[in-house]
């Protein structure tokens, strides 16, 4: 298991964005934008190779997002319901996401199997979130669906008059 570092509200801001390790080394950067049909975000590892993206593919009716490694589809993620607790599922991979969003604490499971933690840590450097990832390669797909759950909730409040609607909006 492996733990990766990405300073508190950059996830899903449309700048650079750096992943780091346990001692501070980056390991990723992630780069793109969010706001309309097409827009993607990308990870790059520190040496310039993509290791995985996700492209958003639609608006109406909740937003989907498809998930690619290595240029590679691998999977379509889509929010399924938010009551009692937040609740996603990925197409392909039958990965299920649940938890609390508001306060970055959620799993992802294949099944009963553990793929990844979330929960947020405060360092000497600042807060971060703290994403515990079982192997090391589902690490790239994870690090993008973070990105996308901290992207919905930092801009949910823009969508309240169409509750079904999960546009992303970056206006």
């Amino acid at each position: 298991m492996s733990e990766f570092f990405i300073q508190e509200k950059q996830l899903s801001r449309a700048t650079r964005t750096i992943v780091k390790n346990e001692d501070g080394k980056s390991l990723f950067l992630m780069v793109g934008r969010w706001g309309t049909k097409g827009d993607a975000l990308s990870l790059y590892s520190m040496n310039g190779k993509l290791v995985a993206h996700i492209k958003q593919i639609s608006l109406t009716f909740g937003t989907r997002f498809e998930l690619y490694k290595d240029f590679e589809k691998v999977g379509t993620m889509q929010k399924i319901f938010n009551w009692p607790g937040d609740f996603y599922y990925i197409r392909h991979l039958h990965w299920t996401v649940q938890g609390d969003i508001y306060n970055h604490r959620y799993h992802i499971h294949h099944f009963n199997q553990p793929i990844m933690a979330m929960n947020k840590a405060t360092l000497f450097t600042g807060d971060y979130y703290v994403l515990d990832v079982t192997k090391d390669e589902d690490a790239p797909l994870c690090i993008c669906i973070a990105a996308v759950l901290d992207y919905w909730l930092y801009h949910k409040s823009k969508n309240k008059e169409h509750p079904l609607d999960f546009r992303l909006d970056l206006n």
